[in-house]
């Protein structure tokens, strides 16, 4: 199992002030005989007549030397998840998540690039605050 983001426990607690009930830290994913793990699993509860809203988030830092080189393991740690989950639980969305300083990369044309070829969700929160700012797009 990877290590924990060095933002893991303020995104742990950000959703749930969102309402939503984290149920998998971290979501284990299995393909073949290899276990993957995203972050983590979580549901946002609704009323009782409508279905639940499922979800994956892999938390990304970004803190080191080049963001290109980051950008680029998440993207592909991202992709791999995602086409698991596709066939694993294709009712569960996958996203990434960013701190609000990150953020700003996604309005930049690579950014955008991403978010629209590659269906990039990104949810953004402030450290400090353990609070979701914003879900992308």
């Amino acid at each position: 199992m990877a290590a924990k983001d060095i933002y893991h426990d303020d995104v742990r607690s950000a959703p749930v002030k969102d309402g939503w009930t984290i149920t998998d830290d971290p979501f284990r994913l299995r393909w073949g005989k290899k276990d993957y793990y995203v972050d983590l699993g979580a549901e946002e509860l609704i009323a009782a007549e409508m279905p639940g809203r499922r979800i994956a988030v892999e938390i990304k830092s970004f803190v080191g030397p080049s963001i290109v080189d980051d950008m680029e393991k998440a993207l592909g740690q991202y992709m791999i998840y995602r086409s698991i989950l596709k066939r694993r639980q294709p009712d569960r969305e996958l996203f990434l998540a960013v701190p609000n300083s990150i953020a700003k990369q996604f309005d930049e044309p690579l950014g955008r690039l991403l978010l629209e070829d590659y269906r990039l969700r990104v949810v953004v929160f402030h450290p400090k605050k353990k609070e979701i700012i914003r879900w992308l797009p």
